[in-house]
């Protein structure tokens, strides 16, 4: 009994059809405390199952991501050259003298 479907089966038997977990154990040939284990990691786990589960996000709302995305990367790019260019402004004037 080693896969999570056959965990999650036993952890079922168990917990929705009230199988006693004793009886499970002998049945599977598992000790209980393996058994309460798999209880403890199923509960605290639980909540990966309901993350994204069924919502689909529109196409548009992904669209209009990539677009902001592609949009930031762009005014990245322009902030980094205006600091090129400032920089070169700014050693030009002192190799001119000004202040």
């Amino acid at each position: 009994m080693n896969t999570e479907e056959q965990k999650v089966a036993l952890l079922r038997l168990h917990l929705l059809e009230k199988k006693p977990i004793s009886d499970l154990c002998q049945e599977h040939n598992l000790s209980v405390n393996l058994f309460y284990l798999w209880q403890k990691q199923f509960f605290e786990n639980g909540a990966a199952a309901f993350a994204n589960a069924g919502r689909r996000r529109p196409a548009a709302e992904d669209a209009k991501d990539r677009k902001i995305a592609a949009l930031e990367d762009k005014l990245l790019r322009k902030n980094e050259v205006l600091a090129e260019l400032m920089e070169e402004h700014v050693q030009l004037k002192k190799a001119l003298g000004e202040p």
